[in-house]
């Protein structure tokens, strides 16, 4: 048994999940700013400065209005925390984008890749065959 988990750990697909999970862990962090940071203000500018993510219902308990959603959770209020819900659907589709991009491009420099292959190769003189030099070879020892 611990012989098949060597060779599945040795495995070049393991390691390139794990090269991607760590990748996306640090690109997670990227679009969290990007929302927090850039997108955030914007969606505030057009509510008026209302903070989207601490956009929340009380469903139970006693919360001061205008308290922050990680306040009310303190306050151990039972909360409906929408906005955060919403925010994080925000960052799903940015991620879920830009992941699209980042693989239309992959594949478009496949593609290209191929076609350049392809053509190198229609492209390619033939020479002689294998067989055509080894009988050249025989003919001139022969001489």
């Amino acid at each position: 048994m611990l012989q098949e988990f060597k060779d599945f750990i040795a495995k070049g697909n393991v390691m390139d999940m794990a090269v991607g999970i760590i990748i996306g862990a640090a690109f997670t962090a990227i679009v969290k700013s990007m929302v927090d940071d850039l997108i955030n203000p914007i969606i505030g500018l057009f509510t008026g400065g209302v903070d989207f993510v601490n956009k929340y219902a009380v469903l139970a308990g006693e919360v001061a209005a205008g308290t922050s959603l990680e306040a009310a959770r303190e306050a151990g209020a039972s909360v409906f925390a929408y906005g955060a819900f919403i925010m994080a659907v925000i960052n799903f589709l940015i991620i879920a984008w830009v992941v699209f991009m980042l693989v239309r491009y992959v594949n478009k420099a496949k593609e290209a890749a191929a076609k350049e292959e392809e053509v190198a190769a229609e492209e390619a003189p033939a020479g002689p065959s294998e067989l055509d030099l080894l009988t050249e070879i025989r003919d001139a020892l022969k001489k």
